[in-house]
């Protein structure tokens, strides 16, 4: 059964999730989806990767996500000389205390915008491997917990730009999802126009929610619903992708995690207490997409791992898709 302190702190995630989106909607004109998507990802306790061509506001997209939040937040500028120290954070010796003193380093925020990660060198991006799965820091041997909420909000310019290194594998399985901005409707160019032209909107968005407000809203989006027909659907499609003759690299097993993950956060943003097929259905493409690599057949077709991703979504048959069984389920 669902307790009442459960549809009250759904209720309450649902009301601050409108206020962050108005606020974020703000700056952002004309995507909607977008915006969608990356409060999905912050209330699911996952990464987000913005992709798309310079110029189009994937910056000020995750700007806009932290300043709507009172939380701390830090910026770090990807370049090619940039270490791996200048994220974790290195000991220096003090002369007084004559003893090692740790200066933490950009990663110690509540949200890290990482800007333009893939211009640094691999190296320097594997520094935030542990902070993103395991919200710690090891230097030295000593290991630093990271503050809660944390969240990394990276961007990155398609990597046929110039200067730009491909992410990690292992870089790319992290990120909950990934999202492209796309250039807007000529419609919200005219308003961009008219509300950027003058004063930036980021100078005047002011907060809406507090961090430890975020961190109740996560804790309620675990207590939602997920019948095993839909873990078994989530399940069915990442193994589809270990199989597509289209990929020669098909999703982790972290990979369903966040699915089902997000799929949550989708259900407590549309204010239901139990997750649908549907909900798995239009994440598949944004958590599972940047993680497969296509085969060499397939890039020469120009079949891309969204197309393996839509194409695998077709032919996995999916669970009975009356929500009243769902809520049986949650019953029980």
């Amino acid at each position: 059964m669902t307790t009442y302190d459960e549809r009250a702190s759904l209720s309450s995630l649902t009301a601050t999730a409108e206020r962050i989106r108005g606020a974020v909607e703000g700056v952002i004109e004309g995507k909607p989806e977008v915006v969608r998507l990356s409060l999905t990802v912050l209330l699911a306790e996952g990464h987000l990767l913005i992709e798309d061509v310079p110029g189009v506001g994937k910056t000020m997209l995750a700007k806009a996500l932290a300043r709507s939040i009172d939380c701390s937040v830090r910026r770090i500028q990807f370049t090619p000389d940039l270490l791996p120290s200048d994220i974790t954070g290195v000991s220096v010796f003090d002369q007084q205390r004559r003893d090692f003193e740790f200066k933490p380093g950009a990663v110690f925020a509540q949200i890290v915008i990482g800007d333009e990660i893939n211009r640094a060198s691999p190296k320097t991006q594997s520094a935030l491997l542990e902070s993103m799965e395991e919200r710690q820091v090891t230097v030295d041997g000593h290991t630093y917990e990271l503050p809660s909420p944390f969240m990394v909000v990276a961007t990155q310019n398609p990597v046929e730009m110039e200067g730009t290194y491909p992410l990690p594998e292992a870089q790319r399985d992290r990120f909950m999802a990934r999202v492209s901005m796309g250039y807007p409707s000529p419609e919200a160019e005219l308003r961009m126009l008219d509300v950027h032209g003058f004063v930036p909107p980021l100078d005047d968005l002011q907060p809406v929610a507090h961090a430890h407000e975020i961190v109740k809203l996560v804790e309620a989006v675990r207590t939602v619903h997920v019948a095993e027909a839909v873990r078994r659907y989530a399940v069915d499609l990442v193994t589809a992708t270990r199989h597509h003759p289209d990929l020669r690299l098909g999703a982790s097993p972290r990979a369903t995690l966040h699915l089902v993950r997000a799929a949550r956060a989708a259900a407590a943003l549309a204010g239901r207490e139990f997750v649908l097929p549907d909900d798995v259905q239009a994440l598949a493409v944004a958590v599972l997409a940047h993680r497969l690599l296509p085969t060499a057949q397939a890039q020469l077709g120009r079949r891309s791992a969204e197309a393996a991703v839509l194409d695998i979504l077709q032919r996995t048959p999916v669970p009975d898709p009356s929500a009243q069984a769902w809520r049986q389920a949650r019953r029980l």
